[in-house]
């Protein structure tokens, strides 16, 4: 029986009422409040517990760098990880953690955000053997010196930038993956697509012919879009 004194009054949480959605494209920081949304111990839960433990990562970026990492490794095993327009560097650490045959990554940004350093050092405390394997570098892109075993990834670099993720990848015959965004279609070339599909479409489109004929084997792939709409996952490897 309900309480006297609360009789007539409508409960945030009545019977009946949606609960807040937990949305995954949302920008909103992941914090200690949020542990019990990952109470497993899957590599994921694990992953997601150790992101709120840092408490400066948006939502969005655990759920992105998941999909991406996770896809990526699926086709390329090993090799030394460079992730362009790295951020926080979680796509990177993601990366190691689903092959530990992978010795180092490298973070690359022309600015490195001071919280870098905190989400690895909570990644690090859930993961000892992170320990002296990721290395962040402030500098732009193309001061990077990339080989044909590196695994290069891109998480929603600009724009152009991803071709230029893709440009510097194909140069050094690395295995390569951009999940891009921004497209622009005044520095992004569309080809002769836009009188059939939107200018993004077209760029993304040209992206992969253009990996195709450098002599790249091409996997196109989609991300939920409950996570991003910028969702079109391009990978590559050089053919023998």
């Amino acid at each position: 029986e309900v309480p006297r004194r609360l009789r007539g009054r409508r409960s945030p949480l009545s019977v009946g009422q949606a609960t807040p959605a937990f949305s995954h494209a949302s920008r909103g920081r992941l914090t200690a409040y949020d542990l019990d949304r990952f109470p497993g111990q899957t590599l994921f839960d694990r992953l997601g517990r150790a992101v709120c433990n840092a408490g400066c990562l948006p939502r969005k970026e655990l759920y992105e760098s998941w999909e991406l990492a996770r896809r990526t490794r699926r086709l390329f095993r090993g090799g030394r990880v460079v992730d362009l327009c790295g951020g926080h560097g979680l796509l990177a650490h993601t990366l190691l953690l689903l092959d530990n045959s992978s010795s180092s990554a490298l973070v690359v940004d022309t600015a490195v955000p001071p919280s870098a350093q905190q989400v690895h050092q909570a990644l690090m405390k859930a993961w000892p053997r992170l320990a002296g394997r990721v290395t962040f570098v402030a500098a732009p892109m193309d001061s990077v010196a990339l080989g044909e075993g590196d695994v290069v990834v891109s998480c929603h670099a600009c724009g152009a930038l991803t071709d230029q993720v893709l440009s510097l990848a194909t140069a050094a015959r690395a295995r390569v993956a951009v999940l891009p965004c921004c497209h622009d279609a005044d520095t992004c070339d569309t080809g002769p697509l836009t009188g059939w599909v939107d200018a993004a479409m077209a760029i993304d489109a040209m992206r992969a012919v253009r990996l195709e004929q450098q002599g790249y084997r091409v996997w196109t792939q989609i991300i939920p879009a409950e996570i991003t709409l910028k969702n079109r996952l391009l990978i590559g490897a050089p053919r023998p």
